[in-house]
């Protein structure tokens, strides 16, 4: 069984950061930044919450899929910067949205995450008759969770949201998850420090850096080198399933890290450019919520149209990755 989308929304907060604007506190300028990530601007979510912003993308989403709140059976939200320790994004969602009958949880899988949320909720319609339609939103702030004093990953981040209403249906579908438990500590931003503690009375270490609690930690060089093998890796995984080559695809989508990343990973999997949507460039990274932002940019400026073929292919921290291969 597949899924057909039946309306995406999106939101973007107003606050627009450009190349320009760190080279105002960082030793760095615009040409250095394109150049190594393809980024120019991305948005900021400054004041506004994640949940906020999670609730403008579904409104739009479920008013393009011209169906009632109260059909959806079921809530994904995708995140890794929550509000909230407790409840979750989707709770709240569900009430704010008047989606009165429906199981509702967030899901982390980092940069995967919409990959992740969108087999998960296919998964839910295939087995339960009694979930008619599925939102699946990815809300984002990563700026919040930023070393603004570390220009080698500040750069990269942008904060949004994107919605999608899934239903049931008879299309192609394929998906493959997987993740490399071994590189948790190469990507990572603590929300405690209870190693801390224990190191005062005795000789724990936990493997992690020393980073402060909700600051990013990043490898570049460790997360370059798993991406660009995680890309091509997941892509062929769920296309094997179904007997799918790249040449059939219509479009990429794959997670909006740096370009350098998506040309490497494309050059692996023996695709050209030209198949792959990038908006990374006024996007920046926006963890989950990139590949949700770039496949509703191109449904919305018709670049995407019904029956063709797509890949979605997300990878980040976990080290998780996966992809999903549908019909639109």
């Amino acid at each position: 069984m597949g899924i057909n989308i039946l309306g995406m929304g999106s939101y973007l907060p107003e606050k627009i950061m450009t190349n320009d604007d760190f080279a105002g506190f960082l030793d760095t300028n615009d040409e250095w930044i394109r150049t190594r990530t393809g980024i120019n601007s991305r948005n900021m979510a400054g004041w506004e919450p994640v949940w906020l912003m999670g609730k403008n993308a579904a409104l739009k989403a479920i008013e393009k899929a011209g169906i009632s709140p109260e059909e959806i059976g079921l809530v994904i939200v995708s995140t890794v910067t929550s509000d909230f320790v407790t409840p979750s994004i989707a709770s709240i969602l569900q009430y704010e949205l008047g989606i009165k009958n429906a199981a509702a949880f967030d899901l982390n899988a980092a940069c995967s995450g919409f990959v992740y949320s969108v087999d998960t909720a296919r998964r839910f319609l295939e087995t339960d008759d009694n979930i008619k339609y599925a939102l699946v939103v990815s809300a984002e702030a990563i700026s919040r969770i930023c070393d603004f004093t570390d220009r080698s990953t500040c750069i990269l981040f942008g904060d949004g949201a994107a919605a999608v209403v899934l239903e049931k249906s008879d299309k192609m579908y394929s998906s493959f998850l997987n993740s490399d438990g071994s590189g948790a500590r190469k990507l990572f931003a603590k929300n405690c420090q209870p190693a801390e503690i224990v190191k005062q009375n005795s000789d724990f270490d936990d493997g992690f850096a020393d980073m402060p609690v909700h600051k990013l930690y990043q490898d570049g060089k460790e997360v370059y080198k798993f991406a660009v093998k995680a890309l091509p890796t997941a892509f062929r995984a769920a296309a094997e399933k179904i007997g799918i080559t790249s040449n059939e695809i219509d479009w990429f989508v794959p997670h909006q890290a740096n370009v350098r990343i998506i040309e490497t990973a494309a050059k692996n999997l023996g695709a050209p450019m030209d198949k792959f949507i990038v908006t990374l460039d006024h996007h920046g990274n926006t963890s989950s919520a990139s590949i949700p932002l770039a496949l509703n940019e191109a449904i919305e400026n018709g670049t995407i149209t019904r029956g063709q073929k797509l890949a979605l292919v997300g990878f980040g921290a976990g080290l998780s990755y996966g992809s999903v291969i549908l019909e639109y």
